[in-house]
């Protein structure tokens, strides 16, 4: 069976009506995943992988992925509408980052998630990202370490952070706090 078939069966299957609902290209887009995980899960296998398990049917997604279609985005930018049976409608797009690189062609996938404290959206885009580094023509050496973080071939030190050290500090003091304190009160 091939990756379009499965996506068409999804589609007509009575044990999952609200697929329907879905655009196409969203059907598409999750038989992909599931697909990529047994094409993984058979490869593991060949390849000797120590864990091996067939991938678990789940049910219950909390996402659905739309790729070019299913959905819009207004011209102001600020919402985005999705297109297709399932009644979701006019979205806020509540951000901080630049809205102006936000457009049809830069746009690859749009994938829709819930979560406990609302619904969000993800954005995956195909823009070139420039992060110009001036050539200083000066080479030095890392080394990490216990004692100190990290010491440059310049010798420069920087001191280890020593984080469990500070939250062993702050979980001392907690649990005296806490044994001080009266169950149920």
């Amino acid at each position: 069976m091939s990756l379009f078939q499965s996506a068409t069966e999804l589609s007509n299957n009575s044990d999952f009506p609200f697929v329907g609902k879905l655009n196409s290209m969203a059907r598409q887009a999750s038989a992909e995943r599931a697909w990529f995980a047994i094409s993984r899960f058979y490869d593991n296998c060949q390849k000797g992988l120590a864990k091996k398990g067939y991938p678990k049917f789940k049910k219950f997604s909390r996402s659905v992925e739309y790729k070019s279609s299913g959905w819009k985005l207004t011209e102001d930018k600020k919402f985005i509408q999705i297109t297709d049976k399932t009644g979701i409608g006019k979205l806020k797009l509540i951000g901080t980052s630049n809205r102006d690189i936000l457009d049809k062609s830069s746009i690859k996938r749009v994938r829709l998630i819930k979560r406990a404290d609302g619904f969000y959206c993800q954005f995956v885009l195909d823009i070139e990202r420039i992060e110009p580094l001036e050539s200083t023509g000066k080479e030095v050496g890392i080394d990490l370490g216990l004692n100190h973080f990290l010491t440059d071939s310049n010798g420069d030190k920087v001191d280890n952070p020593r984080f469990l050290r500070q939250a062993e500090k702050r979980l001392r003091k907690a649990q005296r706090q806490l044994s001080k304190k009266k169950k149920g009160s």
